[in-house]
């Protein structure tokens, strides 16, 4: 069975859809999948056209990621799980705005409403900082989100603008596997000529 860790920061929407994906496969196969958490507002930090997260108030990137630690600490991870499903669900699915609110009910469908304080603190920040290190490590710091780890093979992306579905799913899972279990492998892309898609 193998292993796979989703790196996600709840606001990407490139993550979300590899949530989907993931979750095809899993439906499929029988694979370990866990959510795992990075941080945009770490990996922007200072970056030329990034805004710092202190001047963004609600829509600072540090607030889901700091309820999302808060979370997985109270219910493991099938409660972080849970709360990602949901805020990914109302955010880019059914375009729920603002993030504040977002984040109200996707606690709220994890039983966790009395955490939306740790938004705002500090307390989680340092088991988000090495969450993210976790998952960028191996793969380098000049990538984002998705970042996946299947049975110690790391990688970022696939970037994808859809969820494949059926045996569509399997054959991408396969072939990515396939590609980065290489260890002379180091990029794939093109340019996205499809909107997303997130359901």
């Amino acid at each position: 069975m193998s292993k796979v860790d989703l790196y996600v920061d709840p606001v990407c929407p490139f993550a979300w859809i590899a949530y989907g994906w993931l979750c095809e496969v899993e439906a499929q196969r029988t694979i370990e999948l866990s959510v795992r958490i990075m941080s945009l507002a770490i990996l922007n930090d200072g970056r030329e056209g990034h805004a710092p997260e202190a001047e963004r108030g609600l829509d600072s990137a540090w607030r889901p990621v700091r309820v999302a630690a808060a979370v997985e600490e109270h219910l493991g991870q099938a409660g972080l799980r849970g709360y990602y499903a949901a805020f990914g669900r109302l955010f880019h699915v059914e375009r729920v705005r603002p993030r504040d609110e977002v984040i109200r009910r996707a606690l709220a469908e994890v039983g966790m409403s009395q955490l939306i304080d740790v938004a705002d603190a500090s307390q989680y920040d340092e088991t988000v900082r090495k969450s993210h290190a976790a998952g960028m490590q191996p793969v380098g710091l000049d990538v984002g989100t998705p970042t996946i780890h299947v049975d110690g093979v790391a990688f970022f992306g696939p970037i994808l603008t859809a969820i494949p579905r059926g045996q569509d799913a399997l054959d991408m899972f396969d072939g990515t596997i396939l590609i980065a279990r290489n260890p002379h492998f180091s990029e794939l892309k093109r340019t996205r000529g499809s909107e997303l898609k997130y359901d």
